[in-house]
């Protein structure tokens, strides 16, 4: 019997999702954290290291000014594109207070979230073809966007033996006559480390000689731990200031991820620009939403520091646990709230007749046997690796890695 004749491909006129869009990944730490929240709904008792965001409740003094902000009839109408002066002018101040140098709230761009950030500032810079080099391990979204911008992401991947933090000859080796963009992240998402103020001069002097634009996701800031220091690319290297844009938010520090505030900072005529695709694509953020920005972004940091007390100690138990399984490597994380072990050393071994050989099976190991949640290296570069978010309670973390520990001592 004859093998059946291959059928030709869709044509675009057939097509029913357009390659652009039926290319993206979806958000593999969405999915793990639903997946867990799904199984515990079920009944399942899963305990997920999946969600990158706080634990904790927005703090009363945001809510409350929220409230108020609901109850304003000013509130209840469109507002400007690119966000309400009154935001604009406290990200301008929290940047001069946090980071050091003076920005123009005109030069700001308030968006639906950091992602909304992200997604427009690589529509903003790049053309198709353009490279944008993405150091990795990387968040899972960055490539995603500069997919959908026709750009092309080039990975450039620091292992274990580097702590996760690429160097000036890595960023060199990968640099093309089309690379357009360098996107830096300091603390990391997803392993935690933290570039010190040296690194981060070098690799903005870097570009800065190469005609390289930096792209700095800054919303991990304020989670560091053992005295690291989170650099802003601009107080590291000024003169990169109109060659650089600058992604931050709400959602990490004032443990706000449901308000949906994020921003960028940039070149007069980048923000321009992103102004306008974003007066097409989404309009204002929520007005209730940024006005509860303002009253963080005006307030102290005191609900920070609380966190971060916390996190710390989530971070040293998670870490601890996490170095007493045999054929697990453990760089103890220096900011954000992950750790990002590499299990390469698991690899290949059995497990209750289950012999996982890439992270992802390792993971889906883990789900099935211990009932616990975790993201597999895959979502962020190569294999080998494991995210684990430790912003979750203690009792739940100690429990979680327990599991873990105790299925894989069996192999």
């Amino acid at each position: 019997m004859s093998a059946p004749a291959p059928q030709p491909a869709p044509s675009a006129s057939t097509r029913r999702v357009s390659a652009r869009v039926g290319g993206i990944a979806e958000s593999a730490t969405l999915a793990v954290d639903a997946k867990a929240k799904a199984l515990k709904a079920a009944g399942r008792p899963v305990i997920g290291f999946g969600a990158g965001e706080p634990d904790f409740p927005t703090p009363d003094y945001v809510v409350e000014a929220a409230v108020a902000a609901a109850r304003n009839p000013a509130n209840h109408r469109y507002s400007p594109a690119g966000g309400l002066p009154a935001l604009k002018e406290a990200i301008a101040a929290k940047t001069l207070r946090d980071s050091g140098y003076e920005i123009s709230p005109a030069d700001v761009l308030v968006t639906n979230g950091g992602k909304q950030a992200v997604y427009q500032a690589f529509a903003t810079l790049l053309d198709p073809g353009d490279e944008a080099l993405l150091p990795g391990p990387y968040w899972t979204t960055y490539p995603e966007a500069i997919r959908l911008a026709g750009g092309v992401p080039v990975e450039v991947i620091a292992g274990v033996d580097q702590g996760y933090k690429v160097t000036v000859e890595q960023l060199e080796a990968a640099r093309t006559p089309r690379t357009k963009v360098l996107l830096f992240c300091s603390p990391s998402n997803p392993t935690g480390a933290v570039y010190t103020p040296e690194e981060t001069a070098e690799i903005g002097r870097w570009a800065l000689e190469h005609g390289v634009w930096v792209v700095t996701d800054e919303i991990y800031e304020h989670l560091t731990y053992d005295g690291a220091v989170a650099t802003p690319m601009l107080s590291a290297v000024p003169e990169l200031a109109d060659t650089t844009v600058v992604l931050n938010g709400v959602a990490k520090t004032y443990a706000m991820t449901g308000w949906r505030v994020g921003w960028l900072v940039g070149p007069s005529d980048v923000v321009k620009a992103a102004t306008n695709l974003q007066s097409h694509l989404t309009s204002n953020v929520a007005n209730v939403s940024q006005q509860a920005a303002v009253a963080a972004l005006t307030g102290d940091l005191s609900a920070v520091a609380a966190m971060r007390e916390a996190f710390d100690r989530r971070r040293r138990t998670m870490v601890s646990m996490l170095g007493e399984i045999d054929g697990v490597v453990i760089p103890a994380p220096q900011g954000a709230f992950y750790a990002y072990p590499a299990v390469h050393g698991l690899l290949g071994r059995t497990f209750r007749g289950v012999t996982p050989t890439t992270s992802a099976e390792l993971a889906a190991l883990l789900l099935d046997q211990a009932e616990v949640a975790v993201v597999p290296g895959e979502a962020f570069g190569p294999s080998g690796y494991l995210r684990l978010s430790y912003a979750l309670g203690d009792a739940d973390l100690a429990e979680g890695v327990g599991r873990i520990q105790a299925l894989l001592a069996e192999g």
